[in-house]
């Protein structure tokens, strides 16, 4: 699945510059920030819940998990849970399922994008498939996309091998 046109004609409206490149299949966002050989703080993994019977997009750093708790404070969220499979398909219908790009304004999402992605130069994200990337500048990103930025995350928890 190449990348959508719906995404190039949306970036190039804007007169963002960006650049697409290929990598063998990655599945996770750190599996991409390893295949592209960047930090994975600076590959932004997309994130879709639902909370109060809407949708709602969040942008984070690969290496950092969303703090449900803070996110439901700052959104004003009385419940919220990450979307389905099938969700996702349905909002997604031009993505690889797990390689959407966060780019609310093409799916009619409201992004939220986490601060720390905010502060970081250049972004890299998924195309919408599992082997093409967008890098581009994160002002240009947040020219386009209008996100709010949030404080959305934490480190993950150590995982031991017990």
């Amino acid at each position: 699945m190449p990348l959508s046109e719906r995404l190039r004609s949306l970036l190039d409206s804007h007169h963002a510059e960006y650049t697409v490149t290929l990598h063998p299949l990655a599945y996770t966002a750190r599996e991409v920030a390893t295949a592209e050989h960047l930090p994975a703080a600076e590959v932004a993994k997309t994130v879709v819940i639902f909370g109060d019977g809407e949708y709602h997009l969040l942008v984070v750093p690969a290496n950092k998990v969303v703090d449900f708790t803070e996110l439901r404070s700052v959104l004003g969220l009385s419940q919220a849970r990450l979307a389905t499979e099938t969700e996702l398909a349905r909002l997604f219908p031009d993505s690889e399922l797990g390689a959407m790009p966060p780019i609310g304004p093409l799916y009619g999402l409201p992004v939220y994008l986490d601060s720390t992605v905010a502060a970081i130069p250049t972004l890299a994200f998924n195309a919408g498939t599992h082997r093409e990337v967008i890098h581009m500048k994160t002002a240009d990103f947040r020219e386009i996309v209008q996100p709010m930025v949030v404080s959305l995350v934490r480190e993950p928890a150590m995982r031991h091998g017990w």
